[in-house]
């Protein structure tokens, strides 16, 4: 009976790839956040409403991949990943990058992060983009794959939603300093 109860209060992880690729993306955002350049649809919806959206957001679909088995979320959850591995081609199509001596792409400049933080920032974005890319290969059934390609052609607006970001991020670090945009204040000045 003991045994009984305790296999049913463990959590098994139904989808290890795509809760990584929901929690990288929170860190992604974070990572941003923190370090002064504001929010991923800050500009469009404002810090509390984009707070609350990735807020709500991301803790569902971790919890659609660690809980639920139920193949009809695949597409849902394939989107989602393509949407995160546009999310890194985006930033490799917008920011200076160089090839490290492994010959691999890194950014030399992003968002007006710190030199010092784009190591970090790099491993951030390549963990990320191969958590989506194991998350749509290994957990997502094949006759749902191809959503993922709907979440990978969000990168034109994805990257120009970062574009208009950033414009706006300079302006209101001018205008309206706060903590959420000291990156951009430090790189205007």
């Amino acid at each position: 009976m003991r045994a009984m109860a305790s296999n049913r209060n463990r959590v098994a992880t139904r989808r290890p790839w795509t809760a990584a690729t929901a929690i990288l993306t929170a860190a992604h955002h974070g990572f941003e956040l923190f370090s002064g350049v504001g929010l991923v649809l800050q500009p469009e919806l404002g810090l509390g409403i984009a707070g609350a959206l990735w807020g709500t957001g991301i803790p569902m679909w971790i919890r659609l991949a660690v809980k639920n088995d139920d193949t009809r979320w695949d597409p849902l959850l394939a989107a989602w990943s393509g949407a995160s591995l546009a999310g890194v081609v985006v930033h490799f199509s917008l920011w200076p990058w160089r090839r490290n001596t492994l010959g691999i792409p890194v950014l030399t400049e992003a968002e007006g992060l710190s030199s010092s933080s784009l190591p970090a920032y790099n491993s951030l974005l390549y963990v990320w983009a191969i958590a989506s890319i194991f998350s749509v290969i290994r957990e997502v059934r094949p006759g749902a794959r191809r959503w993922a390609l709907v979440g990978l052609a969000t990168v034109p607006l994805a990257r120009r939603s970062a574009q208009h970001h950033f414009s706006w991020l300079k302006e209101e670090a001018l205008t309206n300093p706060a903590w959420w945009n000291r990156g951009a204040t430090t790189a205007t000045t």
